[in-house]
């Protein structure tokens, strides 16, 4: 039986899954249409870069987990080893369907299956599932020539703190760069940066990294404390404080960070080439010594 459109790659849907303490190829996992991650968005989801076929910040990663759990009342399912026996399974299954050893762990945790209510029910089963999937990092091109973001208002619910199955906002927002041709749209909340609909975004002024400030309308990627300790290490001044729509058009540089990203130069925003003089419009010598590092990491923190 197969129930899944034909627009789903077979590779994909053949792959390895994880769904309530079963592996069964993606095509045939099920989940309840009572479940309140289908109802109401109700769960968490975390996503792990894996290099070389090893988890990249694996602890981190699980840190957030832990955090997003707490604040939305959802009991983690599993202890850290667990986590890791049960990825590093779907990891070797992907490797020995398609040979990429560089993948993506998805994990998502919904407060489980209940009759359709607003409230939280206590002590439900949660629903948990896992996929790995073959990492699609950015191009060459993207790397050596940049990428282009528009900038909008930031009209997502107030708990971007929490790493929510419910992305309505985010998709929205995503969309809006997808009609415009562009990479990303950064967000700007009463004047001032968040972050973008999938990445956070960071401003170089003056050979210094700035992040906006950790808030309930900014979730902390695991990059914020990767980013400052690569700072660290090269040598960079690295803060955290509220950047305005104005010091974000005037940057010297911008960048995205994300999982799947690891850290990407942008170098047009709406439309006009960020930077001055002779490196307006291209990648800028913090971010070559940012990725440099970041390539280091990814050898010396995956287990």
């Amino acid at each position: 039986m197969n129930d899944l459109p034909n627009s789903i790659p077979a590779a994909v849907a053949d792959a390895l899954c994880y769904l309530n303490g079963e592996y069964t190829p993606l095509r045939e996992a099920r989940v309840s249409v009572l479940d309140r991650g289908f109802l109401f968005g109700d769960g968490l989801y975390e996503v792990v870069p894996v290099y070389g076929r090893r988890l990249f910040r694996f602890d981190e990663h699980l840190a957030r987990l832990e955090r997003s759990c707490a604040k939305v009342r959802i009991t983690n399912p599993h202890d850290a080893p667990q986590w890791l026996e049960r990825m590093r399974r779907l990891i070797a299954a992907q490797y020995e369907a398609s040979g990429a050893t560089d993948q993506l762990i998805y994990l998502q945790i919904t407060r489980g299956v209940a009759v359709r209510d607003h409230v939280m029910p206590k002590d439900l089963p949660p629903t948990v599932f896992m996929m790995a999937s073959v990492m699609k990092p950015p191009t060459a091109e993207q790397r050596h020539a940049g990428v282009a973001c528009i900038t909008a208002r930031d009209f997502r619910w107030e708990r971007g703190d929490i790493k929510s199955i419910s992305l309505l906002g985010n998709v929205m927002a995503r969309q809006l760069s997808a009609d415009h041709g562009a990479e990303e749209t950064v967000m700007l909340r009463d004047g001032f940066l968040t972050e973008a609909a999938a990445c956070n975004v960071w401003m170089v002024k003056d050979g210094a990294l700035i992040g906006p400030p950790k808030s309930e309308h900014v979730l902390e990627g695991v990059r914020f404390e990767l980013l400052r300790e690569l700072c660290e290490d090269e040598g960079i001044a690295y803060s955290l404080r509220p950047i305005s729509e104005g010091e974000l058009l005037a940057a010297d540089e911008l960048l995205l960070s994300s999982a799947t990203k690891e850290i990407l130069p942008v170098t047009r925003l709406d439309g006009e080439p960020v930077g001055h003089g002779a490196l307006g419009g291209k990648p800028g010598p913090v971010y070559a010594r940012l990725y440099e590092a970041y390539q280091r990491a990814k050898a010396s923190q995956s287990i």
